[in-house]
């Protein structure tokens, strides 16, 4: 009987060479797929603000709108976030001003003013006024009052009967001494009806409460929505004002602009900036609520790659990964346009990267010891380390890795609605607010130490399953070998060990100050020694104990059959 040709004895190391390289290449162009479950990528977000428009371009277009007043906010934020051209929006603007400084004052021209304010006079304000410094005046009341009595608009008409309703919370009664503040409000807020200058859904929205307070003769929720804008009111001027509740679905996202304003007016100018970008203030100031000072940090990163960057950021409503990401934007096109079809390949790239990484070491290290098994006519199996469940366990710590929240949920909101007592004294004074911002990424040291936890046990592991193939090579009886089985049982719980001086180590470190305080990163220790322990010990400590048992019973007679009955 011919013998199988003799293998070149480089081809195995070769072949698991190559499994290993092909592994590492895959779990690598995983890695730089720009996308993420509950985060988005920096790379995708430059991928996305490419070719668009960037806030100095923005503010320019509004300039070039004689839209002077959100031009300026806009210059702001461009300022905060380092635009190389804000400097040339800075002189436009500034050229404006010396052309029409008449105009500079209310934020542009508007026709439905002009009859009323006469725009083009010199009102000596040189800077931008709040709209309500105007409104408050009596002369400017009566002459408001007068104009919008003649407009033939049902909602224009029903908001200014709220100047009549004698009961109210938080207001002085518009009819009695000191309802100035709530006069001059109704009268806004019906000359932005008058104009336009609401969105449809807002302005249905008035018309529904000023109708539900002319009936009650009660201001209720309509006296919450003049609160909000008093408070607008007070920080921004008509075309500003005007510009944003264009861009404003309900009364809600009113609430949250006037709220933001007043706990974070050093941000106001990057929320302007993301509502007009985004053409959604609903979107903005939501995301801002949501994730805080971190939120904030995150829309000024946008806003640095310009308006197609802050878009992909407000729809998708996630923080941005400011930790381990990929260094390069390959397939950032595609990422952009198929996210999901993406964020399926690059898990299954870890996966199957895990797999040939396993089973290129398992040829390399064990299959050179099955061959002299299989020489000495042994006909035991050596144990094996090619498994899928073990790809899956890498792959699922890669992830968590690579993901900061999918495991970690992001901190309250420091700019969340709080219980207090409205004091109307108090709604136009902003609040005081802490500039420190803070990241909710995991930190490098965070990530290393993971690594470096992961890659200890996956030593450990392999040092069992050496110690296991180096038993069973010994030319010893079963029962031997399972004695020596037993006295290796120190060996095959030190992954519990080594999780647990992990665990106390990353502890220290934390208490020291060496690495970011985080729990995940001290019991992923742990996590990962119990996960070893329980691989060599129930896949391959226990099969290879009963294969012994079993070897040292020797061959099992078969039962007697019974005797046949004699009829």
């Amino acid at each position: 009987m011919p013998h199988p040709a003799p293998q070149t004895a480089g081809s195995p190391a070769a072949t698991a060479l190559a499994l290993i390289f092909a592994g590492a290449v895959l779990v690598a162009g995983a890695w730089t797929l720009p996308v993420n479950l509950k985060s988005i990528n920096p790379a995708l977000l430059r991928e996305a603000g490419l070719g668009t428009p960037s806030l100095a371009d923005f503010g320019l277009q509004l300039l070039e709108s004689e839209k002077p007043g959100p031009a300026a906010l806009v210059l702001a934020a461009a300022q905060t976030v380092g635009d190389p051209h804000a400097s040339r929006l800075a002189e436009a603007l500034a050229a404006f001003a010396t052309r029409q400084r008449e105009f500079v004052a209310w934020g542009g021209w508007d026709p439905f003013l002009d009859p009323l304010f006469n725009l083009k006079e010199n009102t000596g304000r040189i800077e931008s006024t709040p709209v309500l410094t105007f409104f408050i005046t009596e002369h400017a009341r009566d002459s408001l009052r007068r104009y919008l009595a003649n407009s033939r608009s049902p909602g224009v008409q029903t908001v200014l009967q709220t100047r009549d309703v004698p009961r109210t919370t938080r207001f002085v009664p518009a009819a009695r001494p000191g309802g100035q503040p709530l006069d001059a409000v109704v009268l806004l807020t019906a000359l932005l009806y008058q104009g336009e200058h609401l969105s449809p859904s807002l302005q249905r929205e008035v018309k529904r409460l000023a109708d539900e307070s002319v009936r009650t003769h009660e201001l209720g929720d309509l006296e919450l929505f003049y609160l909000d804008l008093l408070a607008l009111g007070r920080r921004l001027n008509w075309i500003q004002l005007g510009e944003l509740l264009r861009l404003t679905d309900n009364t809600k996202t009113v609430s949250e602009f006037a709220h933001l304003a007043q706990v974070a007016p050093d941000q106001l100018p990057l929320l302007y900036a993301g509502a007009l970008f985004s053409r959604s203030a609903d979107s903005a100031a939501g995301y801002l609520l949501l994730y805080g000072k971190a939120g904030a940090t995150d829309l000024r990163f946008a806003l640095g790659y310009g308006q197609g960057a802050v878009q992909q950021l407000l729809l998708r409503q996630v923080p941005v990964n400011h930790g381990l990401a990929a260094p390069v934007d390959l397939l950032g096109t595609f990422a952009l346009l198929h996210p999901r079809i993406s964020l399926v390949a690059k898990y299954l790239g870890y996966f199957l990267g895990a797999f040939l990484i396993l089973r290129g070491l398992d040829r390399w290290l064990f299959s050179p010891l099955r061959r002299v098994a299989q020489s000495a006519a042994d006909s035991r199996v050596l144990p094996r380390i090619q498994s899928s469940a073990m790809a899956l366990l890498i792959s699922f710590v890669i992830i968590i890795t690579t993901e900061p929240f999918l495991l970690k949920a992001a901190p309250p909101s420091e700019y969340r609605f709080k219980l207090v007592i409205p004091v109307l004294a108090n709604i136009a004074t902003p609040a005081v607010s802490n500039s420190t911002n803070s990241h909710i990424t995991m930190d490098t040291s965070t990530i290393v130490s993971i690594g470096v936890f992961a890659l200890l046990q996956v030593a450990t592991y392999l040092a069992c399953l050496l110690k296991i193939g180096e038993i069973d090579r010994q030319g010893l009886p079963p029962l031997l070998k399972l004695r020596l089985m037993e006295n290796e049982e120190n060996l095959f719980d030190s992954g519990l060990y080594v999780g647990m001086m992990g665990t106390a180590a990353a502890l220290v470190l934390q208490v020291l100050g060496v690495i970011e305080p985080n729990l995940l990163a001290a019991y992923s220790s742990n996590l990962f020694g119990i996960v070893c322990v329980a691989f060599v010990k129930i896949r391959h400590v226990r099969g290879y104990k009963r294969r012994l048992i079993l070897a040292a019973q020797g061959p099992v007679a078969p039962a007697a059959q019974p005797a046949p009955v004699a009829s």
